[in-house]
């Protein structure tokens, strides 16, 4: 005898933060009515709720002691812990909802209870470095009668978007007058007010050109000129960079622009004191340039990476990584004439005395459109158990 018990995010596993979640919940009773053995089954109670689990690396994070602070549920507990049994601490967690109490299923019957709750918007993102991982979770708790709780734990992906609207509405929306039948649809449309306030202002700072130009050089004189359209990026676009060399005194061999994070423990944190900022790169471009007189890179913004924030414990930046190669002498461009009938074949020099320098240049990572990253989360936003 069980009852299999279903849950589904509708909308997809990805959310900004101060999103009203919603998730389907289904209890069955799979016994056919035409089975012998088959009888209703009885479910005491059922409960969910949201809660981020924060996992730190103890070679490299040193975190104050917690005391004896008990985190295990025992099984027999009439309790509902959502991180029993889970790795790290518990560092946020909203109110648990009841979607029912005493539950009676004939054999075939399912019955299914919606979910909703506001994201919390004063929570970390979901991230998992290499010292520090936040992982967001809807866990269902629910218990037969004289039974264990069973947990069934839903794993999502949580955006953070700074100066995120709140989820109150103007005073004005409360008081006017609403049409009874239409209280749903109004219902609904002020949900989507805080997120789509934040998707427009995500839009206009992102959206937002500003070339910026730098002149690249070293300690023998000027390589190349670089000019970047803009600084402040949302998951999934590309960053777009050209090169003109032309101006330069010095010959550029080579270049290679990288996209990487630091990830960096605050200071009171750190296991050891001057501990090195943990970089991953996340894509790389590298090119050719001799006698090129100009050039270009397209860099695209994976959807499933965090996007830059700060924490008491951790902050995550984001960089543009560019290293370049080039000759301490000028290297001869091939000569073509221009009455020029044969073929030539241009061989380049075997050896090239060269120097070899690095420059970072900070970015902004911001969200995107939590359903544009829900295509690409590792999370199904569905999981199933039997009880």
């Amino acid at each position: 005898m069980m009852i299999e018990v279903a849950a589904s995010m509708a909308r997809g596993p990805v959310f900004l933060a101060g999103e009203l979640m919603e998730c389907l919940i289904t209890f069955t009773n799979p016994m056919s009515h035409l089975s012998t053995s088959a009888s209703s089954e009885m479910l005491a109670w059922a409960s969910a709720q949201i809660h981020c689990q924060f996992h730190a690396s103890e070679g490299r994070v040193a975190l104050p002691t917690q005391g004896n602070k008990q985190d295990v549920q025992a099984e027999s507990d009439t309790v509902l812990i959502p991180s029993r049994g889970e790795r790290g601490q518990c560092v946020l967690d909203t109110p648990p909802k009841i979607l029912f109490c005493d539950l009676r299923l004939d054999p075939g019957e399912s019955k299914t209870y919606s979910y909703s709750e506001l994201v919390p918007s004063d929570g970390p993102p979901s991230f998992r470095g290499q010292a520090v991982k936040y992982v967001y979770k809807l866990t269902i708790g629910c218990q037969r009668v004289n039974s264990p709780i069973k947990l069934l734990r839903v794993p999502f992906r949580v955006l953070v978007l700074q100066g995120m609207p709140e989820p109150a509405f103007p005073q004005d929306d409360e008081v006017s007058p609403s049409n009874p039948f239409l209280e749903e649809e109004e219902a609904c449309r002020r949900d989507a007010r805080p997120l789509e306030r934040a998707l427009d202002m995500l839009m206009v700072t992102t959206s937002r050109r500003s070339p910026h130009m730098f002149n690249i050089t070293n300690v023998r004189g000027k390589v190349a000129k670089f000019c970047i359209f803009k600084t402040v990026y949302r998951l999934g676009e590309d960053i777009i960079g050209t090169f003109n060399f032309s101006e330069g005194d010095i010959p550029c061999l080579q270049y290679s622009v990288s996209l990487q994070s630091e990830e960096e423990i605050q200071q009171q944190y750190q296991r050891r004191p001057g501990q090195a900022i943990s970089v991953t790169g996340h894509g790389r471009h590298l090119e050719s340039c001799l006698h090129t007189a100009s050039s270009h890179f397209s860099l695209p913004i994976p959807l499933n990476v965090t996007p830059g924030f700060s924490t008491d414990i951790v902050t995550l930046r984001w960089r543009l990584h560019f290293e370049f190669v080039t000759a301490r002498e000028p290297v001869e461009p091939p000569i073509v004439l221009q009455n020029q009938s044969e073929v030539t074949v241009w061989v380049g020099a075997e050896h090239v005395d060269v120097d070899t320098f690095s420059w970072d240049l900070p970015i902004k990572v911001l969200p995107t459109n939590p359903v544009l990253a829900s295509y690409m989360s590792q999370f199904t936003g569905t999981n199933r158990i039997n009880i």
